[in-house]
């Protein structure tokens, strides 16, 4: 079955359609990839939503930074903000179904050679840790104690990987690695303040994926999340958040294990925001 991995969709439901239109006759049948931030800042959370989940099981997704935030919102323990565009998904009559739908979406999926997260991966974990950090949060999500266990995960605190972080702190640290991680340090130290480029790393830091001896450097990462590094294709790197909600693209790659086969299909999108009025904002948004 072809697979297709699509960037950051953010509530532009006009863009994945018409990304859908785009691509070839075969990806009618084929899977899915999204590599999460599925809502929020775009014009269509809703229908956004709506239209990934009636995908079914072609749709495999990871939950992202803003995918967290809506389930923080209706679990209570966040407010929105004004940027926000979730209040169609909080009032909708099947508020409940696609919360929970949410809810059940996994943070990291490995697939084929490829480790699909939203944001990157801290450089000491390898494929397998990565899924079992995953899996606890992912166990939390899905249980009754979900929202106790959302109105602990916020923060910046412990901002460094090491072995023997238990319990909140772990989960924690595991949540902002998936879903917020740009630059960090060889030892696992994050960088929660730079949202530019590649270039602007802070003192001592680098692109996550850029780690020398990073532990997944022998599979094939994809992610999103990082706008202002816009499309990356390494031979075991692609990062895909090519600004759709910013007025960039937005982009889908066909995977394949050799790096010349895969093919990239993009969708010019409208500005729904300026990027430079958001860089201001809190680690937790952009």
């Amino acid at each position: 079955m072809p697979r297709y991995a699509v960037g950051d969709l953010q509530g532009c439901c006009d863009s994945l359609h018409q990304l859908l239109s785009q691509l070839p006759p075969e990806a009618a049948q084929a899977r899915l990839y999204f590599v999460g931030d599925l809502i929020n800042r775009g014009p269509a959370s809703l229908a956004t939503l709506r239209a990934v989940m009636a995908l079914g099981d072609r749709a495999r997704v990871v939950l992202g930074n803003h995918d967290l935030h809506l389930l923080a919102v209706a679990a209570g323990v966040r407010p929105l903000h004004a940027s926000d565009t979730l209040s169609n998904i909080l009032a909708a009559p099947d508020r409940d179904e696609l919360i929970d739908w949410i809810r059940h979406r996994p943070l990291a999926h490995f697939e084929g050679g490829f480790l699909m997260v939203h944001a990157g991966v801290l450089p000491q974990w390898d494929v397998a840790q990565t899924l079992e950090l995953a899996h606890d949060v992912e166990q939390e999500l899905r249980g009754p104690g979900w929202k106790s266990f959302l109105s602990q995960m916020f923060g910046n605190q412990p901002d460094r990987w090491h072995a023997g972080l238990t319990g909140a702190d772990r989960q924690r640290i595991t949540i902002n690695a998936l879903t917020r991680l740009r630059f960090c340090t060889a030892d696992g130290k994050i960088d929660f303040k730079v949202k530019e480029g590649a270039g602007n790393a802070p003192p001592g830091f680098v692109p996550w994926f850029d780690v020398p001896e990073r532990k997944t450097a022998d599979v094939t990462m994809v992610f999103g999340h990082w706008s202002a590094l816009g499309l990356m294709l390494r031979d075991n790197v692609m990062g895909l958040d090519t600004g759709c909600v910013w007025g960039g693209q937005l982009t889908a790659v066909k995977l394949a294990t050799e790096p010349a086969q895969r093919k990239v299909y993009q969708v010019a999108c409208p500005q729904i925001h300026d990027p430079m009025a958001f860089t201001a904002m809190p680690g937790s948004h952009r």
